[in-house]
């Protein structure tokens, strides 16, 4: 039951964090200064890109540029796909095919 409980507040209270900061942008009752707003457009790819490049380039915490580097492989063939089809679901997708075919036929463990 405490899970339960601890769960469902930390829900609530992540919840009224997120909606506060929404409920006063869209009132109008707090502007964002335009520089900070244009800061915050750089904010998703570095957080993006902070979550993958290591997971690209690091194996073991070194750096790892090989062929048989899988997943800088795939990564490298969603970077392809990104490019020509510029559709965020078809990019996620070639990569974790990519992914799964280079570590099922050509590297297998």
């Amino acid at each position: 039951m405490n899970i339960w409980l601890v769960m469902l507040l930390g829900g609530l209270i992540t919840f009224g964090m997120r909606f506060s900061l929404i409920y006063l942008l869209a009132e109008g009752r707090f502007q964002v200064p335009d520089t900070l707003r244009k800061a915050l457009h750089y904010v998703p790819p570095a957080v993006l890109s902070a979550i993958i490049f290591p997971e690209l380039f690091l194996r073991e915490e070194a750096l790892y540029l090989s062929f048989e580097n899988t997943r800088l492989l795939a990564g490298l063939t969603a970077i392809v796909v990104a490019w020509f089809s510029k559709n965020t679901l078809v990019t996620i997708l070639a990569g974790m095919v990519a992914l799964f075919l280079l570590q099922f036929f050509l590297f297998p463990r």
